[in-house]
């Protein structure tokens, strides 16, 4: 019988300084160290595992939603006993807010974990939210729901939630404008067309009208930012108004 010695290598320079960093981030040592890489690579490196399935943060990315949905409606549930399904479900949305995560993953400067193929200034600032989900996905396949609940605690509920101020945040401009226009009987109309320019990215304009009528405008580089850059801006034309009748 021949035995065979598995020679392991040891950790290069590059992968011991990514241990100690994402060790600090966590606030514990991880195990399996590969969810972690994974969690930080961009599909723009076109990489595949041995069964030819893609290696990337997406599917991390859908996990880690689904847990942090579930850890703070759990959070919600309990800090708010006389809350109904409406509020709670208002309330998650505005915690786990796109706009949320993304300036969480930016604060956390998740993005210096990157590995990507394209320039991190051209990716677009959903990736910094993009990135945390994929994070707290690969947290809960290395060390389970317990290690998962206490990083979303110490990271995201003990830092940002305070109840009474979510209860007056608008989580949605577009939201708003629409039932407001409806309670009023007024006609709403989203004109969004593609408008990059000379610039590289892919930028998107948006024209909403009021009954027939051009009132606001906006310009990002997704449709759904445009709609909600021109919704805030008619808000703040018609604040009193709005309030009025909500």
């Amino acid at each position: 019988m021949k035995f065979i010695r598995k020679i392991i290598q040891p950790p290069t320079e590059k992968e011991e300084v990514f241990y100690g960093e994402l060790k600090k981030l966590l606030g514990f040592r991880p195990k399996n160290i590969s969810y972690y890489e994974k969690a930080f690579t961009h599909s723009s490196i076109k990489i595949m595992d041995q069964n030819g399935m893609p290696i990337n943060y997406e599917r991390l990315e859908f996990l880690g939603d689904a847990m942090l949905g579930s850890i703070i409606a759990a959070f919600l549930f309990k800090m708010a006993p006389d809350g109904d399904e409406g509020y709670l479900t208002q309330m998650r949305s505005k915690i786990v807010s796109r706009k949320q995560l993304n300036s969480l993953g930016l604060e956390l400067n998740l993005i210096r974990f990157v590995k990507s193929s394209i320039a991190s200034n051209r990716i677009g600032q959903n990736i910094h939210g993009n990135i945390f989900e994929a994070l707290v996905g690969a947290i809960y396949l290395d060390r389970g729901y317990g290690y998962c609940d206490k990083f979303i605690q110490k990271k995201v509920i003990d830092r940002f939630i305070d109840l009474p101020a979510l209860e007056n945040k608008i989580a949605s401009y577009k939201g708003l404008i629409i039932e407001w226009c409806q309670k009023t009987k007024k006609t709403l109309n989203f004109e969004t067309y593609e408008d990059s320019g000379n610039e590289t990215i892919r930028h998107y304009s948006v024209r909403l009208k009021i009954n027939g009528k051009i009132v606001a405008k906006g310009r990002a580089t997704s449709k759904k930012k445009a709609e909600e850059i021109a919704s805030r801006r008619i808000y703040f034309i018609y604040q009193n108004d709005i309030i009025k009748n909500s």
